[in-house]
């Protein structure tokens, strides 16, 4: 599982970078690819600069890709992968149908459109806590009008999903949802309606992106967040990658979908943060899962191998 947006702090990586030769090459790797340091601000800041969307996106990409080298060798008997929005794009890269650079351009010039998209029609977010997803799908419909929108964006547990469109249609289907039990309704700090039609307009620019970047075939497949099936073929992986920036995360299903196939398997998730751990633990009841996100967690997970 690989974290997407909001999971980038300041600091993030840097231990890594410091304990293990194969995570400093992977972020050299991604700064040479972008051409800005990006890890300087990942690791020194200012936490502003890091959180803009174009920045934010191949920070947590990176941190990813450099735990990703480190326990690749641990990782061969890996039977799927999926990822949260952009985590979608490091998910291909522990599937190897990616390399780190490549992704890492890609997420940048992702991150540029959805800013760009958000610029030109300004949109918002706010999650709804409490609240099942079909009655926070039913407050979006009746909150949607000609012009002004509102979309369940992602579908992040069964009892947490965040909305995304235009402010007035959000602010409507905010009050809809706490009409229907909704214990909080939490606006998010962010640069646009991600995952909501408002975002059409980086959809050319992200297709093409897509269609000049070197897909491989993955070694297993990659759980989609537009449809929550699996995907195996390159030319499914660049039609949902692009369509993902409209369509909603379905986590929920995606990760219900791994369970499913995967039973008893034990979850990973490699990045920075726990949140998707938490997520699993309410979607899947009783899975098992591990976080690697620092350099004490990879030393941890690696010991026994190397026992």
């Amino acid at each position: 599982m690989c974290p997407g947006q909001g999971a980038q702090k300041v600091g993030m990586g840097k231990d890594l970078a410091e304990r293990f030769p194969e995570a400093r090459r992977t972020f050299a790797e991604v700064d040479a690819a972008l051409g800005i340091p990006l890890s300087r601000i990942m690791w020194e800041g200012p936490e502003e600069e890091l959180t803009l969307t174009h920045n934010a996106q191949p920070a947590i990409l990176a941190h990813s890709a450099a735990v990703l080298a480190v326990v690749r060798e641990q990782l061969s008997d890996a039977a799927l992968a999926l990822g949260h929005s952009l985590g979608e794009y490091s998910a291909y890269v522990a599937a190897g149908a990616l390399g780190a650079a490549e992704a890492a351009r890609l997420v940048r010039r992702r991150g540029e459109l959805m800013l760009e998209a958000g610029a030109r029609r300004p949109g918002t977010m706010a999650a709804v806590l409490g609240l099942e997803t079909a009655a926070v799908e039913a407050a979006c419909r009746e909150a949607t009008q000609p012009g002004s929108v509102a979309v369940a964006a992602n579908l992040n547990a069964p009892d947490q999903t965040v909305i995304s469109g235009d402010p007035p249609a959000v602010e409507r289907a905010g009050e809809g949802c706490k009409a229907r039990g909704a214990k909080r309704v939490v606006p998010l700090k962010v640069s646009g309606a991600f995952h909501s039609p408002l975002m059409e307009p980086a959809v050319p620019g992200l297709t093409a992106a897509l269609a000049a970047a070197t897909f491989k075939r993955p070694r297993f497949p990659v759980i989609a967040n537009a449809t929550a099936g699996a995907v195996t073929e390159p030319a499914e992986a660049v039609r949902l990658l692009a369509s993902q920036l409209i369509a909603p995360v379905r986590w929920v299903e995606g990760i219900q979908e791994a369970a499913r196939r995967c039973p008893g398997a034990t979850f990973l998730e490699v990045g920075p943060g726990n949140v998707l751990s938490g997520l699993l633990k309410r979607a899947v009841p009783g899975a098992k899962s591990v976080t690697l996100g620092t350099a004490a967690d990879v030393e941890q997970w690696l010991s026994p191998a190397k026992a």
